[in-house]
């Protein structure tokens, strides 16, 4: 088999799931822009989801976020949901919009205060056995701004007891994974700052605890693929939430800013032969869930969605066109310009017919998949039809 048709076998494995929140309307701290058409409720979220799902063929999950994604029926959400051929994904906790959090949830001083942000965690795990999901994401917003605040082997004593806490809440078949964020809301010391203070908490816990590695959640400077190499030697990367940022955590669609970045880490995902799924699910394996986390302000919703799902894609595509054998005689000879030229080759390869091909054989529309969604008439007709009503919003 040639190393093309290896890749278009490989290509077919792969899923991106994709959050409920990008449908709605989010941006920045300054003006979040609405749209005509934006979803007014959980199952308008997951019809638009099933767009992106639709046009690219390899995004059949979608995340809920709770209390934005709230309903009577969380059976009738995942009904829903295989109606339009997905599934539910991730169920993510809230702790960042509650005054009682305002000096942290997990971590809270109170014991009160964290009672209750276990508490949530109860409910999500409830949604998740509900909606069939199994996996509960955490993303703690706690930290100090100032120094002398709290103390911060306190906290991190705190956080470990209520995380402990959490993870008992789970059936067998769940997992947990925790995220990590550098800075903000908390500018001092936040409380799960880095991939090493949440794999030291997740190596706590138990085997069904991992982290999250969001692309846009580092110092700047800081070689992501190496944390990637660094978890998975370990078995313990969870998920990816894929995005970009120029600055900080700037949630833009993925690939945008640095797409030589993104071959890179996935080209360490390939050589890890992490890309596939596990044969059968197993919440201590080593399966790790792509997702997208990422923000519309300016562009179109859906089209933004696509956009970031092929971007990944052409950046897998590329990674498993690197002719492995070839790059590593060139690293055992010390051939540093060989090496690196490998590695551009394959970057530099136009991987679009290959995917092209790949959709065509999923029984898709070779052309651009944002085209083809454009063409469609879909956007026009939810801008007709969804009048009336609150838009679904981030916090909301």
């Amino acid at each position: 088999m040639d190393r093309q048709q290896a890749a278009l076998e490989a290509l077919r494995q792969q899923t991106i799931e994709l959050p409920s929140w990008a449908f709605g309307n989010s941006g920045t701290r300054f003006k979040v822009f609405g749209t005509p058409g934006t979803p007014r409720d959980p199952f308008e979220k997951v019809s638009d989801a099933a767009q992106v799902h639709r046009y690219t063929g390899i995004a059949p999950r979608v995340s809920l976020h709770i209390p934005w994604d709230l309903v009577d029926d969380y059976g009738k959400l995942a009904a829903h949901a295989a109606d339009h051929g997905l599934t539910i994904g991730m169920v993510n906790a809230n702790l960042f919009q509650d005054d009682d959090y305002k000096l942290g949830s997990l971590t809270h001083p109170d014991e009160r205060v964290r009672a209750k942000a276990v508490a949530h965690h109860a409910e999500c795990v409830d949604v998740m056995r509900a909606t069939g999901s199994k996996e509960l994401k955490l993303w703690l917003p706690d930290g100090t701004n100032y120094p002398g605040q709290d103390d911060l082997r306190e906290r991190q004593e705190r956080l470990a007891d209520s995380l402990q806490q959490v993870y008992a809440l789970l059936d067998e078949d769940m997992r947990l994974v925790l995220e990590y964020k550098f800075f903000e809301p908390a500018f001092y010391a936040t409380d799960v700052p880095d991939w090493g203070t949440s794999l030291l908490h997740c190596l706590a816990l138990g085997e069904r605890a991992k982290v999250v590695l969001d692309t846009g959640h580092h110092a700047p400077g800081t070689n992501i693929e190496f944390v990637v190499v660094q978890l998975l030697r370990a078995g313990r990367l969870g998920a990816f939430d894929f995005n970009s940022r120029f600055y900080a955590d700037d949630d833009l669609m993925a690939g945008a800013a640095d797409p030589f970045q993104l071959f890179r880490i996935m080209y360490e995902i390939v050589r890890s032969d992490a890309l596939a799924p596990a044969p059968a699910w197993d919440p201590a394996g080593p399966g790790v869930n792509f997702m997208l986390d990422q923000c519309h302000n300016v562009e179109e919703k859906v089209g933004g969605q696509i956009r970031s799902v092929t971007n990944v894609q052409q950046a897998t595509a590329k990674a498993l066109l690197v002719d492995r054998e070839a790059l590593r005689a060139a690293q055992r000879a010390g051939d540093v310009l060989g090496a690196h030229d490998v590695l551009m080759d394959a970057y530099h390869t136009d991987v679009r017919p290959l995917l092209a091909q790949l959709r065509e054989s999923l029984g898709l529309t070779g052309q651009d998949p944002v085209a083809a969604f454009r063409t469609s008439g879909y956007a026009e007709r939810v801008a007709a039809e969804r009048v009336g009503g609150r838009q679904a919003g981030w916090g909301a």
